[in-house]
């Protein structure tokens, strides 16, 4: 007698209990600065660390974890995500400042804004320039996000993170083997807390190297638009956007993306851009930037995902 044929069984039904929220196909799309991308096969807010951990050690080993932040640094695919997208919310976003010892503790799922503002508020200096890295402190930690002349690993402490099994890790800075705009670290952990140390400082003076930063930004960047922060990172001695504007690349198009007028490393959606226009035309930069100066750009945007299947003929 032939056995049975197994019938399909959805991700989502093979998944552990957990105390967050787990939902099938989930857009990311609207989570993400592009405002592009396909959907989460299965999208996981836990609803703390512990909800995540037990999660990681019991899932199937065969199902693939992605950790997304609040998507500013992030282009998704149009075909989506495989797999389980894990996006930490409000359980992983508190912020404790202790002026006296000089740091503040703060979850991954903290705004570096949030961040900055609160160590203002406390008059805690030397972290002003995170009010002008768009993101989390687990997305900031995770790529060594720099901005105004500092970058994490100047002021990190220790950064926690659970690893693939759910298990949890303390790593000060030499143990996260930070480099230029990224860390050491396997993609398969999860950050969930960093403490950075600060100095004191008044909170007026604080508050003015503030307000100078995000002037600049809003002088210098295309920040009301749709788009992803730089788009590649700075290669050794030179300027990534220079090396774009050289290569005539400003303004250029595809389809509904747009290299910025106002800074040509960023990318734009212009209201009808797929992600497939997006990395396509960040390519064709790459492409042109190394046909007119020999220099090869990496990509500094996380791209996540898989295309669109083709459509049918």
């Amino acid at each position: 007698m032939m056995p049975a044929k197994r019938p399909d069984t959805r991700l989502i039904d093979r998944l552990p209990p957990v105390r967050g929220r787990l939902r099938a196909d989930v857009s990311l799309g609207p989570v993400t600065w592009f405002q592009v991308g396909g959907p989460a096969e299965v999208l996981f807010r836990p609803a703390d660390e512990d909800d995540l951990a037990e999660f990681l050690a019991a899932r199937p080993d065969d199902v693939p974890v992605t950790v997304i932040g609040v998507g500013s640094n992030l282009l998704v695919r149009d075909g989506g995500v495989p797999g389980v997208v894990v996006r930490l919310g409000r359980g992983f976003a508190g912020i404790d400042v202790d002026v006296d010892g000089e740091t503040v503790a703060a979850g991954a799922g903290a705004l570096d804004v949030n961040v900055a503002l609160a160590t203002r508020d406390a008059g805690l200096g030397g972290l002003s320039f995170l009010s002008g890295i768009p993101g989390t402190i687990g997305g900031a930690v995770r790529m060594n996000a720099g901005a105004y002349g500092a970058e994490i690993k100047d002021v990190l402490v220790t950064a926690r993170a659970l690893d693939e099994d759910g298990r949890p890790h303390v790593l000060d800075v030499p143990g996260l083997g930070f480099g230029y705009r990224r860390c050491g670290v396997p993609d398969t952990w999860v950050f969930v807390a960093a403490t950075l140390r600060g100095r004191p400082d008044a909170a007026a003076d604080i508050g003015r190297e503030m307000a100078a930063i995000q002037a600049e930004r809003e002088s210098s960047q295309p920040v009301r638009t749709r788009t992803g922060g730089s788009t590649f990172a700075n290669p050794p001695g030179g300027k990534a956007w220079q090396l774009i504007d050289r290569a005539g690349c400003r303004g250029l198009t595809q389809g509904g993306a747009q290299v910025s007028e106002k800074h040509c490393n960023f990318l734009i959606n212009t209201g009808t851009a797929t992600a497939a226009d997006l990395e396509g035309l960040g390519e064709e930069v790459r492409r042109r930037v190394f046909e007119a100066t020999g220099t090869r750009l990496e990509w500094e945007i996380r791209r996540i995902g898989v295309p669109a299947a083709p459509s049918p003929s």
